[in-house]
């Protein structure tokens, strides 16, 4: 199907955007390996782009909020000291990315600061009128981080695509009443997207253009 264009993109970033479940993946594990757990990859992978309260509490539903609110700040730290060294754009990102028309954000899990740094290191921040994370209020699969976006842009939800990896995009996207584009390539359960009968596939993020 012939994707039409639309004046909003809001773009996940974590297995749309950039491959960078290494990294991330190394970080959880640095964290809840010292607490005794040691879940598998897979695990892990599923999680990416929601928030990792939902991985803490079903390794252990018995975490309180204090608990994993310090495995948080231990993650962002080990996160962070890793410099995105083994994170990577996806093929056909940048050229999506630099040709795409209309306005862009992006609709992310990790805080603004963090997801401003990722873009600017991949070349990609410029082609972003806004950039949008999770910044103290709920996380996908809430709509908060698209309102965000649309509320600054002034645009109506039929104006915007969302385009992401993960069945949490999807259903942001479908409770914040936008079009939903989901890609095949990342880290969500394509069966679980499918339930949320996504406006578009795609295979690469080029087929945009």
């Amino acid at each position: 199907m012939s994707i039409p264009a639309f004046p909003v993109y809001l773009f996940d970033v974590d297995g749309t955007l950039t491959d960078s479940a290494q990294d991330i993946c190394a970080a959880v594990r640095t964290v809840v390996n010292k607490l005794g757990y040691f879940p598998s990859d897979a695990f892990m992978r599923s999680y990416i782009g929601r928030h990792l309260d939902d991985l803490f509490l079903d390794l252990n539903p018995s975490f309180t909020k204090e608990e994993m609110a310090k495995m948080l700040a231990d993650y962002r730290a080990v996160y962070h000291s890793f410099q995105h060294s083994n994170t990577k754009l996806y093929p056909g990102v940048m050229e999506a990315i630099s040709k795409l028309g209309g306005r862009k954000s992006t609709a992310t899990t990790k805080g603004t600061p963090t997801t401003r740094i990722v873009l600017e290191m991949f070349g990609l921040l410029p082609y972003f009128e806004h950039v949008q994370g999770t910044d103290g209020f709920p996380a996908k699969p809430q709509p908060d981080v698209i309102h965000k976006s649309l509320e600054l842009f002034g645009a109506a939800p039929g104006d915007c695509l969302m385009v992401g990896d993960a069945p949490a995009d999807m259903e942001a996207g479908r409770n914040a009443g936008v079009k939903i584009c989901a890609v095949r390539y990342g880290y969500g359960n394509i069966e679980q997207m499918a339930k949320f009968e996504p406006d578009y596939w795609i295979d690469d993020l080029r087929e945009l253009l």
